[in-house]
Formats: C-alpha cells, sequence, structure tokens
C-alpha cells in the first residue's frame, strides 16, 4: 500500500508540474509543440527553434524548468521565449478577436437587426461594464468615457483567460503571478495617470495627506504610498490566488483514485469533482467582475477632489 501511494504521490506532483508554465504548448500534461526559445545575454540574441535544440546547441540547459548558463548556472540577463502561458494569452486574444470581429461585421451589416446568439452576449457583457461597472464608480464623465475600451478589454481578457482554463486540457495564464502582476501593474499606472490628467498634479499630491494636516504628512504619505501599492498587490493576489485554489481543488479531487487506487473512491471524487468545476465557471466570471470594478473603484476614488 505504501508503495501504491508513493507511486500515486509521483502521479500526483508530476500533473502539477505539467500544469505549470514550460517552453512549449501543452493540453493538460501533454506536449502538443516546441515552442522557440529566445533570450537576450552578453550583449546577443540567442535563437532556438526549441527547449531541445538549445540544450543541444551546448550554450545553455533547462534546471527545475529554468534556463541557466550551462558553464556558470547563472540564468541568462533576459529570457523572451514564447512559453506555455504566453501561448494561452494569445490564443484568448485570437479567440476574443474572432468573437469581436464576427459581432461587429454582424452589427454593420444590419444594424438595426435585434443582437443574437454571441452578438447579444457581447453586447449584453459590455454594457454591463459600462453601465454597472465604470458609470457608477467613475464620476468623471468624460474619464470614465475615455477609458472604457480599457475596462472592456480588461474584463473580457481576464474572462476569456479564466475559461480557456476550464476547457478539457486548458491551462489558465491568470494562474501565474507573471501575468496577473502585468495586469495590476497596468490598473496601477491607469488609476494614478487617470487621476494625474483629471484632477491635476497638485490636487493628486494632496491625496497623500488622507485629509491629514501638513505636520503630519511625515507620517500620512508613506502610509497613502505603501496603500497605492497594495491595492495593486492586493488586485494581483486575489486574482492569481482564486484561480490556482480551485484548479488545485480539482487536482486534488481527481488524485484521489490515484493516490488511494482504488476506483470506488470514483464516484465520490467525480461528483465533487463536478461541484467545483461549475463553482469554478462561476468564478471565472466573479474574478473579472471584481478585478474591473476593484480597478474602477480606486480610479474614482484617486480621480477625485478632496473636498468631494
Amino acid at each position: 500500500m505504501s508503495a501504491e501511494k508513493s507511486g500515486s504521490g509521483n502521479v500526483f506532483t508530476h500533473l502539477l508540474e505539467k500544469l505549470g508554465d514550460h517552453h512549449g504548448f501543452y493540453i493538460g500534461p501533454y506536449k502538443v509543440l516546441d515552442l522557440p526559445v529566445i533570450l537576450w545575454d552578453e550583449g546577443r540574441l540567442h535563437l532556438y527553434p526549441s527547449s531541445k535544440a538549445m540544450e543541444a546547441a551546448g550554450v545553455y540547459r533547462v534546471v527545475e524548468g529554468k534556463i541557466v548558463r550551462s558553464s556558470t548556472g547563472a540564468p541568462p540577463a533576459l529570457d523572451l521565449s514564447i512559453t506555455n502561458l504566453v501561448a494561452y494569452q494569445w490564443l484568448g486574444m485570437l479567440l476574443l478577436g474572432i468573437a469581436l470581429w464576427r459581432s461587429v461585421r454582424r452589427y454593420r451589416r444590419n444594424p438595426l437587426a435585434p443582437p443574437r446568439g454571441l452578438q447579444n452576449a457581447i453586447e449584453a457583457i459590455s454594457l454591463f461594464v459600462r453601465d454597472s461597472i465604470v458609470r457608477p464608480n467613475i464620476s468623471n464623465e468624460r474619464l470614465g468615457n475615455r477609458l472604457l475600451p480599457y475596462f472592456l478589454t480588461l474584463f473580457f481578457f481576464i474572462l476569456v483567460l479564466n475559461l480557456l482554463g476550464l476547457l478539457p486540457g486548458g491551462h489558465t495564464a491568470t494562474g501565474n503571478l507573471a501575468v496577473t502582476g502585468v495586469l495590476a501593474a497596468i490598473a496601477f499606472v491607469v488609476i494614478n495617470g487617470g487621476a494625474l490628467l483629471t484632477i491635476g498634479p497638485k490636487a493628486w499630491l494632496r491625496h497623500l495627506l488622507g485629509g491629514g494636516p501638513l505636520w503630519l504628512s511625515p507620517i500620512l504619505v508613506p502610509i497613502e504610498i505603501i496603500g497605492m501599492f497594495a491595492k495593486a498587490f492586493a488586485l494581483c493576489v486575489r486574482l492569481f490566488a482564486n484561480m490556482v485554489a480551485g484548479h488545485t481543488a480539482l487536482l486534488a479531487l481527481v488524485g484521489l483514485i490515484f493516490f488511494f487506487g482504488t476506483v470506488l473512491i470514483a464516484p465520490i471524487s467525480v461528483a465533487f469533482s463536478v461541484f467545483v468545476y461549475f463553482l469554478e465557471t462561476l468564478v471565472a466570471f466573479l474574478q473579472a467582475y471584481i478585478f474591473t470594478i476593484l480597478t474602477a473603484v480606486f480610479l474614482g476614488l484617486a480621480s477625485e477632489h478632496h473636498e468631494h
């Protein structure tokens, strides 16, 4: 029994590793094709068609999923490789682009026809983002209208990546800190850049006092600055943690069959997995909504005059 559990544990660990980010396009734990490796190191660009070709050249090798120099073991200066999660982001953008293109083309052909199917869903979501997220939370109408394309892109992008991870064999790019970190960094720039353009530098700096007197600025200003970065950090971690937690729970439930080494546990495992899967579908929409509305709320608060 101990040997079986040890073997099943290895299978479970192997699946967890395969569901991460890799230098290849994966569906589930299976590699479909190799992806190019692009490195900037020692003042020049290194291009390889695959990680195997890179290791065959002898200059670099892969150690625990990381590319390092064969001679020193140090990582390259910059890794620009197209990885598995990058490919899934491109796939999400391609699918979203096709869906939007088809909807726009149908609308242009007959603007007075009632929307149906995919066009109806996209229009309903777009109106929801505009009327329930952007306009209620950003009091400056001009700023809200100018940034509406950003909020629509943000919502649809996160939603599509979340749903791709729920497809059989799909990988969730939003379950990676690098992806959610970039989304949070862009939100940080939009929040503070929008506030600076709307209320001006003087009023923006006044926000750092948090309504307190000037003599408390040595205490209040650092706290407010930390709070600005904490908001972006919370956006990053919240999306990442929620997507990883659900997928880990699904994998753990299925892994119980391998852990106990019997199909008798399968009905219970599958039943709970189906329940968690439907819950994850709800979470996919909910996390896209939460990330978008919190960005709009933070922008609305930062772009209002302190007196208001």
